[in-house]
């Protein structure tokens, strides 16, 4: 195989990569800006803040990653993606800005303390929903004419897209409880249990419509799945994700093991990505437009990944250092400035 070949394939999983790391990383940040309207009171959202500030703004280098990777890598399918879906592609970050421009006020603001513990909440939410509506719109397919999308700035607007904002906010909230679950102690804990396990039932209730809702799109990628035979092949993803869930479920107000709800809902993530990844292959964007037909010329990919040989191993570094020198429980008199 020669490089024509070989480098989109490549590059699709880098970026692949850096998607998936960014939604495990930042999603249960915004997970627990999703929360936080349940908190008793402001102490105990401080707390909930205080489990990420050391971390919360390093996640986002891996979305930057990802749309810096997917520009370079494939032009094409980032003119179409960020023409097709600028409006939410612009809600999102006009969010993710929002939450971290209230994540630093709070902890600085005194009489409008509770002002910017909304403007957090509402950021994270509307950042999640977002995400969520991008994924659906992508999914469901986005027709090309002449190598331009066809369907207007609203086409992305659809109740299939709606559904998956609704479901990726669900989503991180469970990413959220989980994590709480694995950095603090006493009673936000034991909430945080208490609200992991019905959010287990509401995100799995929400997978399942989803795949149930997929044979009814003109994406193809339930063609992917059920077409010469690839069902067969492809079906431990699905058995897999349900027994995750199972998991997850009864290990959700089990005492003791803080850190498994956490990794079994990271896995469960994981194992979804997996599953659309399987579906969307060979395409970039359903339903037509290949990674080879998005690519950029073999030189240019060539050239970056040399740089990205550098660059990856950088990120990971450091971010498995600030994950560790971070590491065990948060106590309710820490404290971020």
């Amino acid at each position: 195989m020669d490089a024509v070949t070989v480098l989109p394939v490549v590059w699709f999983f880098i970026i692949g990569f850096a998607v998936i790391m960014y939604v495990l990383l930042d999603g249960f940040v915004l997970g627990i800006g999703v929360l936080a309207p349940f908190a008793r009171d402001s102490q105990d959202l401080d707390l909930m803040m205080n489990t990420a500030a050391p971390i919360w703004d390093g996640n986002e280098t891996w979305l930057v990653l990802g749309g810096a990777g997917l520009l370079a890598a494939f032009p094409v399918a980032y003119s179409v993606a960020l023409s097709g879906l600028y409006l939410p592609v612009l809600l999102m970050l006009i969010a993710l800005i929002f939450r971290g421009v209230a994540f630093e006020f709070r902890f600085k603001a005194t009489r409008a303390k509770r002002f910017w513990g909304g403007a957090f909440a509402a950021g994270s939410t509307f950042a999640a929903f977002a995400q969520g509506v991008i994924l659906g719109a992508i999914v469901e397919g986005m027709p090309l004419r002449d190598g331009r999308y066809v369907e207007g700035a609203f086409g992305w607007f659809s109740p299939f897209a709606m559904l998956t904002g609704v479901a990726l906010v669900f989503g991180y909230a469970l990413l959220g409880s989980t994590w709480l679950i694995l950095k603090t102690e006493g009673r936000l804990q034991r909430v945080s249990r208490y609200m992991a396990r019905p959010l287990v039932l509401v995100v799995v209730a929400f997978m399942g419509l989803v795949s149930a809702w997929l044979p009814f799109l003109d994406s193809r990628i339930m063609a992917r799945w059920f077409e010469g035979g690839s069902f067969w092949w492809l079906a431990p993803v699905p058995v897999a994700a349900l027994a995750n869930a199972l998991w997850l479920w009864r290990a959700s107000l089990r005492e003791g093991r803080d850190a498994t709800p956490f990794i079994l809902t990271l896995s469960f993530f994981v194992l979804g990505f997996v599953g659309l990844v399987l579906g969307l292959w060979p395409n970039i964007i359903p339903p037509n437009l290949t990674i080879w037909d998005a690519a950029s010329p073999p030189s240019s990919q060539g050239f970056m990944l040399v740089g990205m040989v550098i660059l990856l191993p950088a990120i990971l570094g450091y971010t498995w250092w600030s994950y560790r020198v971070f590491a065990g429980k948060v106590s309710a008199d820490a404290g971020y400035h």
